[in-house]
């Protein structure tokens, strides 16, 4: 069980982005895998402090977090990170300001991670409102099937850098880290292909199309992103995947129309129940409900029904539900309806 990221970081739910970000410095030079080299219990500390630094540093995820924990950053799309390679990239600017240069581990181009990718969805306005999952089909780069990923043709393998002699760079120490530079034959792949894969021309990797489940939750609107950490393309030789995020466009609704976290409507409402009163059934995002009409009740009378609206995204609890009434005036009448009328507008006028 995860647990809780301002307790991750000591810190508490009033901490601003300085006090987060300084806790976390303070994490991860104590933490830094080269520090606490065969230390399983201070690498899983380093990962626990990033993945806390990754939601509390980000203002729309902390919201998320603080509202939904760690439940809720799953349905939106987050996933934490892939390895250590993912980490320093991530933060680079934190290890930069601690060591004075990127102090990860440096990633040759076997490692480089795979493109992120965009996704355009149009989304019902329903669907938006009270949240969804849905499934959408993306076409990336993924490990070749015939290679396996390794670039070579099938029954061959790819042969040691000679240059390298496998490392795929050059390093040089600087205290306890190590700075490196690419090997220049290799590219620092450490192996060199002589027979490339027919299917994938040596790359790795080839195009191919996947389903993705996508949790849309409750109260997104046009312009929403989510953000599925790992769903881009996958790096070329084994690198990392890149992110997909989904951009969201609300479909405007034949009914309904969104004032911020409110829904408004009109409801046409007939002259003699707007004089007389009544009970009457308006739509509601989840059905139909009653509302009681006052007698009197004039044409554009607004009429709010608590708790009815779009669940607050960054907040708690929901808007409201506004009702509009539009009282609708007969146009065909019959003889004896308009005899009544004229008797009713008589004995108003005495």
């Amino acid at each position: 069980m995860k647990r809780c990221y301002y307790e991750v970081l000591g810190i508490d739910r009033s901490s601003g982005a300085d006090e987060i970000k300084r806790c976390y410095r303070r994490l991860a030079m104590q933490y830094h895998p080269d520090r606490n080299p065969g230390n399983r219990e201070a690498e899983e500390k380093f990962r626990e402090a990033a993945e806390a630094y990754e939601v509390l540093g980000d203002t729309e995820k902390r919201e998320i977090y603080d509202r939904f924990g760690h439940e809720g950053l799953a349905g939106a799309g987050y996933r934490g990170f892939s390895g250590f390679e993912d980490i320093f990239s991530s933060f680079g600017d934190v290890f930069e300001d601690l060591f004075g240069f990127r102090a990860g581990r440096t990633r040759t181009a076997a490692t480089q991670p795979g493109a992120d990718l965009r996704y355009d969805l149009h989304l019902p306005f329903l669907d938006a409102a009270l949240g969804a999952a849905v499934d959408i089909d993306i076409e990336k780069m993924e490990s070749c099937r015939t290679c396996r990923g390794n670039g070579a043709a099938p029954g061959t393998n790819p042969s040691l850098c000679s240059a390298c002699r496998g490392r795929g760079k050059v390093s040089q120490s600087s205290g306890f880290f190590t700075i490196s530079t690419t090997c220049p034959r290799c590219a620092g792949r450490g192996q060199v292909i002589t027979d490339p894969c027919p299917r994938c021309s040596g790359t790795g990797r080839s195009r191919t199309q996947k389903s993705v489940h996508l949790k849309i939750p409750p109260g997104v609107d046009t312009g929403s992103r989510l953000r599925l950490r790992g769903e881009g393309e996958e790096g070329p030789f084994g690198g990392p995947s890149g992110d997909l995020y989904v951009f969201i466009t609300v479909e405007k609704h034949e009914f309904f129309e969104r004032d911020e976290d409110d829904v408004r409507c009109r409801v046409q409402l007939s002259f003699l129940d707007a004089a007389l009163g009544a009970s009457i059934e308006v739509p509601t995002l989840e059905g139909k409900e009653k509302l009681k009409i006052p007698r009197g009740t004039q044409s554009g009378k607004v009429f709010r029904l608590k708790g009815k609206g779009i669940e607050r995204l960054r907040g708690f609890g929901r808007g409201d539900l506004l009702i509009e009434m539009a009282v609708s005036v007969p146009t065909n009448l019959t003889k004896r309806q308009e005899e009544l009328l004229r008797e009713f507008a008589r004995l108003s006028k005495e």
